[in-house]
């Protein structure tokens, strides 16, 4: 058990759900940055909140969680893509709260003036952004919050996470598509599901794999398990990547920078992976060359 997304469908209903686990990834993007404890609690907790509302997607693009705020904790943001592959930063000063690792709550508590952007990003088509409220007291609980007044589906969302692994549980009541389908729904399932969800403890979606999660919850419901999808951490930089960031800040900022680094040394702030661009590189994205 490691990085892994398991989708499931409660038989003759409109109820669908997944469970992720995080392990392996998780510890990789941790270990990008001395991250103090509670600091990594969260972002485990927005890793895993990324790649379960990813696989509500029926898109090729990806999904990304971005918290914004003033105060000790500036920003930190999570994403998964259509392939399953995540990656999360953050970025914050000193504070003795972020040494209390429990759940996002140490965090969220702390923050000033926060607000919280779900990205999503298509590969083809217009990408949307929805704003969300950080007015609860858990990061499930605010994403809860949005998508029964927002997205105004019935969502439940358990998050749980520690420095070594992150696990996150999603089910959903979907809209039924006719009045045949509504009479055959049990009207007493989804606040049993709903009820049965919250029983879950957080040792239990970090520590269990997801049929045995899934058992301990939903043993009397008909569930079935599609294949499950692998997670793993990916990262999007590259040196054409870093030659475009070049060329968007001109020339002119280009032969300053050259002036006193030579050559332009730029760093991935996710996968600590070195780009170097020569005088000659450099100069040669705008077309000229070095006489």
């Amino acid at each position: 058990m490691s990085d892994l997304r398991q989708r499931f469908f409660i038989e003759n209903s409109p109820v669908r759900g997944e469970v992720v686990h995080l392990e392996h990834a998780l510890q990789t993007i941790l270990a990008q940055r001395d991250y103090a404890p509670a600091i990594q609690v969260l972002l485990g907790e927005m890793l895993s909140a990324t790649a379960l509302l990813a696989s509500t997607l029926k898109i090729k693009g990806r999904i990304s969680l971005q918290i914004q705020a003033s105060g000790t904790f500036k920003w930190g943001m999570a994403e998964c893509n259509h392939l399953g592959e995540i990656r999360a930063l953050a970025d914050y000063e000193e504070d003795p709260h972020f040494l209390q690792a429990e759940n996002s709550s140490t965090v969220l508590k702390t923050l000033q003036n926060p607000v919280l952007f779900i990205n999503i990003e298509p590969e083809f088509g217009e990408r949307y952004q929805g704003i969300v409220p950080l007015d609860q007291p858990t990061l499930a609980r605010c994403l809860m919050q949005y998508y029964d007044l927002s997205a105004q589906i019935p969502t439940r969302i358990i998050l749980a996470s520690t420095a070594e692994r992150a696990g996150g549980l999603l089910i959903q009541l979907l809209p039924r598509n006719s009045e045949e389908e509504q009479q055959r729904v049990d009207e007493d399932l989804w606040p049993r599901l709903t009820m049965l969800t919250e029983t879950i403890k957080p040792a239990e979606l970090t520590d269990l794999n997801a049929s045995e999660i899934l058992y301990r919850l939903y043993n009397e419901e008909e569930v079935r398990l599609p294949e499950v999808e692998v997670l793993q951490f990916g990262c999007t930089c590259s040196k054409a990547r870093c030659a475009t960031a070049l060329q968007q800040i001109g020339i002119v900022a280009v032969r300053e920078t050259l002036e006193h680094e030579n050559p332009i040394n730029m760093d991935c702030q996710f996968c600590n992976t070195h780009y170097s661009f020569s005088a000659e590189e450099a100069l040669g994205l705008f077309g000229e060359h070095l006489s």
